[in-house]
């Protein structure tokens, strides 16, 4: 990373969050097709809003765990826009209704290192 990537970077107020949900009874008594037509109905206007600012990635975890069944994962340019997304979310059944949140993990990208002007660690 040049100095001038790395200068732009720090700028940033970048913050990845994990959010550990589960499913619901009500969401796997759903048909598999009425079950995209309400996530997307839902989740993608909401994407489409903060698509300059918010990214979100969905995994599976339901083959390995029972505690959660899948991690959405967000990736904001700042703490405010990823609270305007689940400010959002909170108004749709996706949250506790057809999803239970069970933990919400925040963290800043090798944070540690910059805030020591060092180099992250990352491959």
């Amino acid at each position: 990373m040049t100095s001038n990537e790395k200068t732009q970077h720090q700028t940033h107020d970048d913050l990845t969050v994990f959010m550990l949900v589960k499913t619901m009874p009500e969401w796997l008594g759903m048909p598999v097709a009425e079950r995209f037509t309400h996530f997307n109905g839902r989740m993608k206007p909401i994407l489409k809003k903060y698509e300059d600012e918010v990214r979100c990635r969905i995994f599976d975890t339901e083959f390995f765990s029972t505690r959660v069944t899948d991690v959405w994962m967000w990736e904001a340019k700042s703490r405010h826009a990823y609270e305007m997304v689940v400010e959002e979310l909170r108004e749709t059944p996706l949250w506790d209704r057809f999803f239970s949140i069970v933990e919400i993990l925040a963290g800043v990208e090798n944070a540690y290192a910059r805030n020591y002007d060092r180099d992250g660690v990352s491959a």
